[in-house]
């Protein structure tokens, strides 16, 4: 049985960096346990927060301590390292922006191969809370009560802030949680 190079591909850009890390840790763990281990290869590559591309040996050291490494923002954003060319299908495990949102999934398709997960417009549908629910409603797909509230809104002066909370007052009611509108 020939083993499938699976490029784990975890970090990134965003605040969700060390939860990306964990994240990967896990399923590096998954896919090299049982008969997993005889089905794949895990090559993993770090993504910094200064968006570098790690090479696999140093990924492998930062997977197992769970600590970033920002200290290498000398390499190119644009070159990937050498064994990326060996990856015969991508685990993206980027949380956040810059990795869930559809660019990574768009940067997979463009290199034509294969990923595990969203496409492009899945991914950036699911991170956008907002263009999401919109989708929804247009597949007339039941949802929660929501208020969308945007930036411009909340930065447009304290005379809007009155009737926003009223808005959602009459809408949602007290208690109802907060959540960015592209983020987790």
């Amino acid at each position: 049985m020939t083993t499938i190079k699976v490029g784990l591909l975890f970090g990134g850009r965003s605040g969700e960096h060390q939860v990306s890390i964990k994240s990967a840790r896990a399923i590096a763990k998954a896919l090299e346990t049982g008969e997993n281990k005889e089905k794949y290869q895990v090559i993993p590559f770090y993504i910094n927060q200064n968006g570098v591309w790690l090479e696999p040996k140093k990924s492998t050291q930062i997977l197992a301590s769970c600590i970033p490494d920002d200290t290498d923002s000398q390499g190119s954003k644009w070159q990937f390292p050498a064994p990326c060319q060996e990856i015969q299908v991508w685990f993206p495990i980027l949380h956040g922006p810059n990795g869930e949102d559809g660019t990574v999934q768009g940067l997979l398709t463009l290199m034509d191969v294969p990923f595990v997960g969203s496409g492009v417009l899945g991914s950036a549908l699911g991170m956008d809370k907002i263009a999401m629910k919109n989708a929804f409603a247009q597949a007339q797909l039941p949802q929660v009560a929501y208020v969308a509230v945007t930036r411009d809104e909340v930065l447009s002066g304290p005379c809007v802030f009155p009737k926003m909370f009223d808005r959602i007052d009459e809408t949602l009611g007290y208690p109802c949680f907060v959540k960015p509108a592209n983020l987790g």
